[in-house]
């Protein structure tokens, strides 16, 4: 219930009013049955405005510190954000990448709708990064659609130097990966179904596509000082994939 206050009572309305988003494709959502919406992830916010363009429900697998904070805070913002329909996992370990994936196929075979955000990340600096193999390893296990998602932004000039921030949610076409049926776990194919999917975010958001992990860039960041660009100049694309079943959540 908590989930509809917000869409629709709460939250809902305001950013409606505010930032007057609007939806191309929604069509392309299923109306039942199992899917996953694989969307681009440039701000903590883009976990608003992409279900409120649909009548289904969304869930979304968020970062486990949500839900561990402590005190009056941190049972609000616990309470927020699991009445919201988001579930917890845990990032900090390759076994905890898996339980993250199960957490998912499990959301998937009870028929719902998965978002997630293959880049694992917000995005450093606005570009598209690499995607993490988890998407593909769901999609591909219990054989559902991928739908790719774009939250664009924009921004308008007003009166006196101020700006006003306008959002489109632009849904592509289901992506059937069936053809690859029975090939879960082939970190070949996972990583091809993978770049397939992130391709497809990359056209309909319009973002440069930069071939590394927005996380490793974000630590190096941090570590340095130094900007996205110079980060990237000085990293290499993977060559194995371990580190790729990391999961795909809601906020980095």
């Amino acid at each position: 219930m908590f989930y509809w206050f917000l869409k629709f009572v709460a939250i809902g309305p305001l950013a409606r009013v505010v930032f007057r988003p609007k939806a191309e494709g929604a069509e392309n959502v299923p109306a039942t049955g199992a899917a996953i919406l694989a969307s681009n992830h440039l701000s903590a916010t883009d976990w608003i405005f992409l279900p409120l363009q649909l009548r289904r429900r969304v869930t979304f697998l968020a970062k486990a510190e949500y839900f561990t904070g402590t005190g009056v805070k941190g049972f609000l913002q616990r309470a927020f954000f699991t009445g919201a329909g988001q579930v917890p996992i845990d990032r900090s370990s390759a076994s905890a990448a898996e339980g993250a994936i199960q957490t998912g196929l499990r959301i998937l075979r009870e028929g719902k709708l998965l978002g997630i955000y293959p880049e694992g990340t917000r995005s450093p600096d606005g570009r598209l990064y690499r995607g993490k193999i988890g998407v593909a390893r769901m999609a591909l296990e219990i054989g559902v659609p991928v739908v790719p998602v774009a939250v664009v932004y924009s921004s308008r000039p007003l009166p006196f130097g101020k700006k006003i921030t306008r959002v489109r949610v632009r849904f592509g076409e289901p992506l059937d990966f069936s053809r690859y049926e029975g090939l879960a776990g082939d970190r070949f194919v996972e990583r091809s179904v993978t770049d397939e999917i992130m391709y497809e975010i990359m056209t309909l958001s319009g973002q440069e596509y930069v071939d590394v992990y927005g996380a490793a860039v974000k630590k190096s960041m941090d570590a340095t000082g130094a900007s996205a660009n110079e980060v990237v100049a000085t990293l290499q694309p993977p060559a194995g994939e371990a580190a790729d079943r990391a999961p795909t959540t809601l906020a980095g």
